[in-house]
């Protein structure tokens, strides 16, 4: 593949390049840039962080899961380019050494090149800007400090020149610009692997070593990145990034906004996919559960035929998917909902880990009856799945504690999750009555926010 992308303000242009080739092994490695630090290799760490920015702005991403044909087009700084054409020091960098941020080094450089990010942005929020980068000798105060001493600094005049590469339009078209290409090239190579943020297929290169044979990249379909109010709901494209999902969620729906900020990484937000993230029918991901609540439709589509269906349908055992062969994900439609959507979501970090168990509940009262009940969960089966029983038996039963007792044989006909090292069976059964009881708790004025008990 050929690509042309800016490093660090020079413009780059490759020929032949091998398409899961990363950008970590391609900096370290043939560019000699080593500022830029391999920890983890899955993009857990944040060591290996680099700024990536395009028309849509600039943003922190995982260098060890970027394929190099991702950055087609694009604007790359590593922590070499933080720094001033003449060695002048970045705000963030200067704000490091003057609070002592950091200690062995090692995980400065991705600190560095995520806090700049932010400082660009505006970004203020520096525990969630933060929260991918991981520091092993435990230094974060004065982290946070620095962070906290740059902000108001202005941006460094050599920062300002990310913006989309003229030079790549002239440069070859390597991956389908709309989804009806794409949808065309699919369907003519069913068995080709499509490559949206990465952050899932990145692991089975880094990790699994697995060659993935003919690979479709979609980050260039933009059409697939729109997120439109419809007759039927609001509709997210496939290729919308879990940052933009947790934004347009915000105020519809808090706690499956502050679920999506709690269970990646800004630099895995701003990579991953709604349509990747349901596609992969990961048993513990933290978004199918929520959207099965609220009752989302998922839009198919193999060449020039599209079908919908509920989402919960599109999952049917482990590992498998009512997916078709050369079929993709083009859309989610989430529909109108008056009801509060909850969302728990129960890790043994708080922060960008894998739950053990995560609940979705949306209970519809009328003169404090249940009327309709949608409850999903995640880590409870092979499949993020629904809760009919606990639903039928809650329905049509005033809200109150007989309901939820009357409940409890329930629970172990939906299901008999496993014991693994996130937690027990028992454990979990337990965790997802204490869930239900959360939800009406919440609903009697009992605070019951683990982020109020944490604090």
């Amino acid at each position: 593949m050929d690509i042309t992308f800016l490093l660090n303000g020079e413009t780059v242009a490759l020929r032949g390049v091998d398409p899961t080739a990363t950008l970590l092994d391609w900096l370290r490695g043939p560019r000699g840039l080593t500022g830029t630090k391999e920890g983890c290799n899955e993009g857990d760490c944040g060591a290996c962080t680099v700024m990536v920015a395009d028309d849509d702005g600039a943003k922190a991403l995982n260098a060890c899961i970027l394929f190099l044909p991702q950055l087609h087009g694009k604007a790359v700084r590593t922590v070499e380019g933080i720094s001033g054409p003449e060695g002048q020091l970045h705000p963030v960098q200067q704000a490091m050494i003057d609070h002592h941020g950091s200690q062995c080094g090692f995980c400065t450089p991705g600190f560095v090149v995520s806090m700049a990010t932010a400082h660009l942005n505006g970004d203020t929020g520096h525990d969630d800007a933060l929260a991918g980068n991981l520091c092993r000798c435990t230094g974060y105060a004065p982290i946070v400090r620095a962070a906290e001493a740059a902000a108001d600094a202005p941006v460094p005049d050599w920062m300002r020149d990310e913006a989309a590469l003229a030079a790549a339009e002239e440069s070859p078209r390597n991956a389908p610009e709309t989804a009806d290409e794409l949808a065309a090239l699919y369907a003519a190579q069913p068995d080709a692997t499509l490559v949206a943020g990465a952050t899932d297929v990145g692991l089975w290169v880094t990790k699994q070593m697995r060659a993935l044979g003919p690979v479709i990249f979609l980050n260039r379909c933009r059409d697939l990145q729109g997120i439109e109010e419809t007759d039927a709901g609001l509709r997210i494209g496939a290729g919308v990034t879990m940052d933009r999902v947790l934004v347009a969620m915000r105020d519809r729906h808090p706690g499956y906004a502050e679920m999506i900020r709690r269970y990646g990484s800004a630099q895995v937000r701003a990579a991953a996919t709604i349509g990747g993230n349901i596609a992969n029918g990961s048993p513990i991901g933290d978004n199918p559960p929520a959207l099965i609540a609220l009752g989302a439709s998922l839009h198919l589509r193999h060449g020039d035929t599209r079908r919908d269906l509920p989402i919960e349908d599109f999952f049917l055992d482990y590992g498998k998917q009512d997916r078709a062969p050369g079929e993709f994900v083009e859309a989610v439609t989430i529909p109108a909902q008056p009801d509060r959507l909850r969302v728990y979501k129960l890790s043994k970090r708080f922060d960008q880990d894998i739950s053990a168990v995560c609940g979705a509940f949306r209970i519809t009262l009328e003169n404090d009856v249940v009327t309709d009940a949608r409850i999903a969960f995640g880590g409870m089966a092979g499949i993020p799945k629904r809760a009919a029983h606990v639903e039928a038996a809650i329905t049509g039963r005033p809200w109150d504690e007989a309901t939820l007792a009357a409940a409890d044989e329930a629970w172990a006909h939906d299901f008999q999750p496993m014991s693994d090292m996130r937690a027990s069976a028992a454990y979990r059964l337990a965790t997802a009555r204490n869930m239900l009881r959360r939800a009406w708790l919440e609903d009697q004025g009992v605070a019951a926010n683990v982020l109020e008990v944490r604090a």
